[in-house]
């Protein structure tokens, strides 16, 4: 066995934790906690499960999850030692930056013509999508454990019978008339 592989898991961990928080920002889990930078109240884009979303097999971003944090730690010590920031070896070096720091990195590897940006605003794309469709389960379940993304967006539960309705319509009024052959179930035949 690699005595090296839980430190490794834990430096990818922290790092990917880190650059979804500083997507979708939330408050820290734990007084100590490096990971979260603490620079939102409630729960950001980690607590809505942007790790297990990256993780899922079906998004394609999981065999490469650990070439990914190398590789953003990269870019950290780049920027930290073009910027003059301290070292700090006791965290990757991503989460070591400040948060003003994370962001002007993120925003340095998602501008246009940077050679690596469809790589980083995928992963910018997962950590939101997390947040807010809570897409590594079912809807209903993430409602119901109360998940922190669509409760904030204010997303509505199922009716009793389990099935979505909106006969508020969701600007409040209907956007068409309905098409004469509509059945009640809402299909058409």
């Amino acid at each position: 066995m690699d005595p090296t592989a839980g430190k490794v898991d834990e430096s990818r961990v922290m790092t990917l934790e880190a650059f979804a928080d500083t997507v979708v920002p939330g408050e820290k889990r734990f007084p100590g906690d490096r990971a979260i930078a603490g620079v939102s109240t409630g729960g950001g884009a980690v607590e809505a499960g942007a790790l297990a979303l990256l993780s899922m097999p079906e998004g394609g971003m999981d065999v490469a999850l650990d070439g990914l944090a190398v590789a953003l730690n990269q870019h950290a010590v780049r920027y930290r030692d073009e910027h003059g920031r301290p070292e700090d070896d006791s965290v990757p070096a991503f989460v070591a930056l400040e948060s003003a720091d994370r962001i002007a990195l993120i925003d340095e590897l998602c501008r246009p013509g940077h050679p690596e940006k469809v790589i980083w605003t995928g992963i910018v794309l997962f950590c939101n999508m997390a947040y807010d469709t809570g897409g590594y389960m079912h809807t209903t379940d993430a409602l119901a454990a109360g998940h922190v993304g669509l409760t904030a967006l204010g997303f509505f539960p199922p009716d009793a019978d389990g099935r979505w309705r909106f006969p508020d319509y969701s600007y409040r009024r209907p956007l068409a008339d309905l098409h004469p052959l509509t059945l009640a179930n809402g299909s058409l035949p």
